[in-house]
């Protein structure tokens, strides 16, 4: 198959739409967000859509698990900021506490 080859997928509504045959290099993060949000919400299973999509089931496990690494690194980054902020809240009551 070459490059710029499509395929048609069903958008579920009946209605049917041309997608440039996906490979993992020309792939946009948003469009890899929303294969994952589908497969996570139990709307379509992996199997169905590495079928399609025209991606491998191998790849969007690997893009599952670059995912949960990505939100993962959120979480610790608004965790980190929840304690400074806690610090902060418990320095000045300590402030407060100590002018008493």
């Amino acid at each position: 198959m070459t490059k710029n080859s499509t395929i048609t997928v069903n958008n579920g509504d009946n209605k049917q739409s041309c997608l440039p045959k996906r490979n993992g290099k020309n792939v946009s993060f948003k469009f890899k967000i929303f294969v994952i949000f589908q497969i996570n919400n139990r709307q379509i299973s992996l199997n169905h859509a590495s079928q399609q999509y025209d991606i491998s089931r191998s790849t969007i496990d690997y893009w599952r698990k670059k995912l949960s690494n990505f939100t993962s690194k959120n979480k610790a980054m608004s965790k980190d900021l929840e304690i400074k902020k806690l610090k902060e809240k418990l320095e000045k009551l300590e402030f407060i506490k100590d002018f008493q």
